[in-house]
């Protein structure tokens, strides 16, 4: 009787400890989420419009190398900082506000914006914040031109993973994941 109730106690035990290492490790990877600053590479376009080409998380600041044009004709890359970004991020969040912001308005998109629209589109959550980013993410005509500016393999993976019809996965409370599908087929009296 002895040897039985010391396994349930360990048992008892090696459960709690699962459910707490569960518990801090998705803490964990919620504050991962808010924290995900980006390095881009933002490329003007022959209209003088830009768009991103590269876009990857990074556990470092955020940053970006913007190729543009210049008077010759050349293509030449500059370095911008994480401050120099949300300086211009900032301005262009203020514009959204009194309503002048071009990532606000319902024209084409596909052929990019400029400089300061296509970093608050594209990075607004990370550089001002996740209730400034997800605040803009409500607004139809701001969704749809972040989404049209921003041409970086990352962003299409990450798109096509969240659009996947007819699946949704679901992490499990012990970590896990499973896939259902949303099909469903039943059969009435056979």
């Amino acid at each position: 009787m002895k040897h039985i109730y010391s396994i349930t106690n360990g048992i008892a035990l090696g459960s709690a400890g699962i459910v707490m290492m569960s518990v801090l490790s998705g803490c964990e990877s919620s504050r991962q989420q808010e924290q995900q600053n980006k390095f881009l590479v933002i490329e003007q376009q022959a209209n003088g419009k830009y768009i991103v080409v590269e876009e990857m998380p990074t556990e470092g600041p955020s940053r970006a190398i913007i190729r543009e044009i210049d008077e010759n004709g050349n293509r030449i890359e500059r370095f911008m900082s994480e401050d120099e970004m949300r300086a211009v991020a900032q301005q262009e969040y203020l514009k959204t506000q009194d309503g002048t912001s071009e990532t606000l308005s319902s024209g084409d998109s596909s052929a990019g914006m400029g400089l300061a629209g296509t970093i608050l589109a594209v990075a607004a959550g990370s550089l001002l914040g996740n209730m400034i980013g997800n605040a803009l993410m409500n607004n139809k005509n701001f969704a749809s031109k972040s989404s049209a500016v921003n041409k970086s393999a990352y962003s299409r993976s990450a798109a096509g993973q969240a659009a996947r019809s007819g699946t949704s996965t679901k992490k499990s409370f012990f970590g896990g994941t499973s896939t259902a599908s949303s099909s469903t087929k039943s059969t009435y009296g056979s």
